[in-house]
């Protein structure tokens, strides 16, 4: 009987491990990325800056690209904000300080081969971009977009539906636009 009993136990320890989840299975925007997860008793232990925020929500997006945010940003569905919106901050690629200064928006999807297989739509009036090295990746911004630092970037599969204006000549000589933009690319100063 203990034998019968010590044998159920391993194969319901074998068959757990065997079964347990794989953390890079399904994720949803990048290999590179965790999700942020806090239950507010962890909340003071949590490195927002290495962690990437996966939201659905209007107001975990805006805490999510504040200064207080994180270094990627990935939404799962359409996000539309009644206010203007602001990406400050400085953020490192992957979170690690070791490497360049960097901050992506990710409003879509992706299987496991980076293929983008959903894109989604972010609604503001305006959004103001001080966060260097910004990559708007893919999907669509609906509204305008002011850029008040260098190296904003627009990624192929990426669409600012309203203008782009620069805050300088400097900042748009160091963005990289290659998706579209329906409205006026302009400089202002």
């Amino acid at each position: 009987m203990k034998f019968k009993l010590f044998l159920a136990m391993i194969l319901s320890v074998s068959l757990l491990a065997a079964c347990g989840t794989d953390d890079n299975a399904d994720d949803a925007t990048n290999d590179d990325t965790t999700t942020e997860e806090t239950d507010g008793a962890d909340e003071e232990e949590t490195d927002a800056v290495t962690t990437a925020s996966i939201v659905s929500e209007a107001d975990a997006f805006v805490e999510a690209v504040s200064e207080d945010g994180t270094w990627i940003i990935a939404t799962l569905n359409d996000i539309t904000l009644e206010d203007e919106l602001v990406v400050a901050g400085e953020f490192h690629d992957k979170g690690n300080e070791e490497k360049d200064i960097y901050r992506k928006i990710a409003p879509y999807t992706q299987d496991e081969d980076r293929n983008i297989t959903d894109s989604f739509t972010i609604t503001t009036p305006k959004m103001t971009v001080q966060s260097e090295n910004l990559n708007f990746a893919a999907g669509i911004l609906a509204g305008d977009v002011y850029v008040e630092t260098n190296g904003f970037q627009l990624g192929e599969n990426a669409k600012i539906d309203g203008n782009l204006i620069f805050a300088s000549q400097e900042y748009q000589d160091t963005a990289n636009i290659v998706g579209e933009v329906t409205g006026d690319t302009t400089v202002e100063e």
